[in-house]
Formats: C-alpha cells, structure tokens, sequence
C-alpha cells in the first residue's frame, strides 16, 4: 500500500444531499421542505416563538446577576503543584509566580494574577507570590516550610501609566485639579 492509494472505508464518507435538482432526485420541487409558507423560506427564526403567548424563556425568573467588576484569577490547587513539581515540570528552588505557573500549565487565564487554593496537599517547600490565596493554603504552604507573599493587583490604566514614567496617583490628583 502507497501513500496515494490511502482511501476512506466505503460509507465512511456520505454525498452532500442536492436538494431542489428536479424529482428524479427525490428531493426535488419542495426540496424536502413541505409546502409553501414561512417555514419553506430561507432564513426563518421562528424557534422559540410561541404564536404570540408569552415565550418560555420570558416567564420563568431571572436569577443571579454577573459582576461586571469581579476579579479574574487563574486558581491553582497545591495538589497540582506538588505534582507538577514531582514531574519536573516546576523547580521548587525558585519562587512560583504567575509567569512560572502558567508556562509549567498550571495558571490558564487569569488576567488579573493566580489565587492558591488549599486542594491537594504540598510535602516541597516552597515560596509562592501570588495575587492571593485561600487560608487553608497559606497554612499548607507554611506547615510544608514555604511562605506566600502577597502581590496587589495594579489595574492596567496605572501599569501603563508607569510605563509612561508618571505615577498613577500623580496622574490622577492632576485630573482632579482641573475637575475643581
């Protein structure tokens, strides 16, 4: 067998149907689609429409609501740690941050930093900066011999304004003067 002989099983692979090409094909005249009206038309959105009652959807309660304002952390379990570290994948030497965690694949997301939590437990010593941390995990870590020592989160209007050399607080009591 050669590379260019390579084929599907038959009946792995089914013909797209061609629908409207006459009544020969058995999908001719109405294409499948019944007769007339809305529903044989292209582009119907009716699902969900219920002739004009309420829909199902708007009389059941709203719940909840979403934080437009919350915080998001990449949560990272000690368990996963401590294996990865078994693994090799993480030097424990080193202190873990939100770079090192995610490039071993343990961080994914968490666009404002890395949250321990207490899943799991730790037996390396290790020191940990994070954005945050459960209680349970920052007794794990310590019970291990580790420390965590705790970063703020600095929003990405003063990140950029650093970057510029002028200092976020500046910056702002300097709006506020023109505001008076």
């Amino acid at each position: 067998m050669k590379l260019n002989e390579i084929r599907d099983n038959d009946g792995a692979r089914k013909d797209k149907m061609r629908v409207g090409r006459g009544i020969g094909s058995g999908k001719g005249k109405t294409a499948g689609r019944g007769q007339k009206g809305q529903k044989s038309r292209e582009g119907v959105s009716i699902a969900g429409f219920e002739g004009g009652q309420m829909p199902l959807h708007m009389r059941l309660p709203k719940r909840g609501f979403n934080n437009i304002f919350a915080k998001d952390f990449a949560e990272v379990n000690l368990g996963a740690i401590q294996k990865a570290i078994d693994a090799g994948k993480i030097e424990a030497t080193a202190t873990l941050d939100h770079a090192a965690l995610k490039a071993a694949g343990l961080a994914r997301g968490g666009k404002d930093g890395v949250r321990l939590l207490a899943k799991g437990a730790l037996t390396t010593v290790v020191s940990f900066t994070v954005n945050g941390a459960s209680k349970g995990a920052i007794e794990a870590v310590e019970k291990a011999g580790g420390k965590v020592d705790m970063i703020e989160y600095i929003e990405p209007s003063a990140k950029a304004a650093a970057k510029k050399g002028v200092k976020y607080q500046e910056r702002k009591a300097h709006k506020a003067s023109f505001a008076n």
